[in-house]
């Protein structure tokens, strides 16, 4: 059952279409905004929650493989599903280079539609998901102090205490103590969760340490 804060975009110059779009999608439940102009929906604020986009490919104007690239342009993650009623093999591809989720033909059937709908919101759905989890990695990488960010970075790259207390100039006993703040901090069971909780925030392993290393802080991702 959809979620009410899934919500579909569409985007349609034909009324009529616009309409009976707009009365399928709502009935499968799902929270529907319309436009007849792809500006309009430019101008608009995208609703938080899940959301996908469907694009008429042929409007007057700022056509559909326009607006796509506007979106991409502006940093703008959406799932798009195409309808067109001209349909052509370079459209399409470009279309789908362009990262779109379908390609589907007007008059489009009901069943196809939706289950283009229900595939597109639960991939904006796992982003989201992912892209939360990756913010609380981050918060947690904040509350390390720059040596316990450095110990992190040798750890992930496999370096003994032995070795990071070579590397930092400071005793293994230290080295110790502040990985094991390291692993209560960012809330890691093992070297191996820590690893990729790094990763996933975009902290790179230490390669090198001395004077002119100023990645300290996490690689932006």
């Amino acid at each position: 059952m959809p979620s009410p804060a899934e919500t579909v975009y569409i985007v349609d110059d034909d009324p009529s279409v616009l309409k009976a779009l707009a009365r399928l999608v709502g009935a499968a439940g799902y929270r529907v905004k319309t436009f007849d102009r792809a500006a309009a929906f430019l101008d608009s604020r995208l609703l938080k929650g899940p959301n996908c986009l469907v694009l008429d490919l042929r409007m007057p104007g700022l056509g559909g493989l326009d607006l796509q690239r506007e979106l991409s342009a502006r940093g703008l993650v959406l799932p798009v599903i195409f309808l067109t009623g001209h349909g052509d093999v370079p459209s399409s591809v470009e279309a789908m280079k362009a990262g779109a989720m379908d390609f589907l033909t007007k008059p489009v059937r009901g069943e196809a539609l939706l289950m283009a709908v229900r595939t597109a919101l639960d991939r904006d759905k796992a982003r989201l998901k992912d892209q939360r989890g990756r913010e609380l990695i981050r918060r947690r990488i904040e509350t390390l102090s720059p040596r316990e960010l450095q110990v992190l970075r040798w750890v992930i790259a496999g370096s003994l205490n032995k070795q990071t207390a070579a590397e930092l100039a400071i005793s293994e006993k230290t080295v110790k103590f502040h990985r094991a703040e390291v692993m209560q901090k960012m809330k890691a069971g093992s070297v191996a969760e820590l690893t990729m909780l790094a990763n996933r925030a975009g902290v790179a392993p230490m390669r090198k340490f001395g004077p002119g290393d100023q990645s300290l802080k996490p690689t932006p991702r």
